[in-house]
């Protein structure tokens, strides 16, 4: 999640101070990535470093303000403008979880899957829920309320999300049981057979019978 560039498009707004800016993201996102206070001030510094914000006074109760820069509008129309780069995918607890549970010892995997298939369903009915919610105030506020608009298009993210999830668990386990079956239908190896025994060797013997004398 880019909470740098996130900074940066509140901030294309006006002014805004630390605390301002927390509130206004959680309030764009529903609090989906809630963000620390010291986080986002980390943030700001870094940004003030680079250039992209700059302080710009205080406001009446003595809050330290920061404006974006030219640097930082260029930024932020380059991350506007470019897709977001998939060559290095975030890492995802869950694949992990289930590439460890592979062989390990005293873990069924199946049960897994099936504690996080209901984690997923019972996630993806509650996003739907709030969907309705949000669809709700939507209407009743207009497309111009934008953090409604806002927050319903990350809901509806997170439905997508879990409803892919979902399929992959299915998939997942439908994977195990092929591979189960293939694995007890498969003939035991028979044992290799003994090596042959040479044959002997009865030149000598031969060659003894008709020494004179004999």
């Amino acid at each position: 999640m880019s909470i740098r560039h996130g900074l940066l498009a509140l901030l294309e707004h006006g002014p805004r101070y630390g605390s301002q800016l927390r509130t206004e993201f959680e309030s764009r996102t529903g609090s989906t990535w809630p963000l620390n206070v010291g986080q986002v001030y980390t943030t700001l510094s870094r940004l003030e470093r680079d250039g992209m914000i700059a302080q710009d006074g205080e406001d009446g109760a003595g809050h330290a303000l920061y404006a974006i820069t030219d640097s930082g509008r260029a930024e932020l129309r380059s991350w506007f403008e470019n897709p977001v780069d998939r060559t290095s995918p975030a890492r995802d607890e869950l694949a992990i979880k289930l590439a460890m549970a592979v062989g390990a010892p005293g873990v069924d995997i199946r049960d897994v899957i099936q504690s996080q298939r209901r984690h997923t369903v019972k996630a993806m009915q509650d996003y739907t829920r709030l969907k309705a919610q949000a669809l709700a105030a939507v209407e009743r506020n207009g497309a111009r309320e934008r953090d409604d608009v806002a927050w319903l298009l990350v809901l509806e993210q997170l439905i997508f999300q879990t409803e892919a999830e979902a399929r992959w668990l299915d998939h997942c386990e439908a994977r195990l049981i092929r591979l189960s079956a293939a694995a007890a239908a498969a003939p035991e190896a028979a044992p290799s057979p003994p090596p042959p025994t040479p044959p002997h060797d009865t030149a000598p013997a031969r060659a003894a019978s008709k020494a004179p004398g004999r």
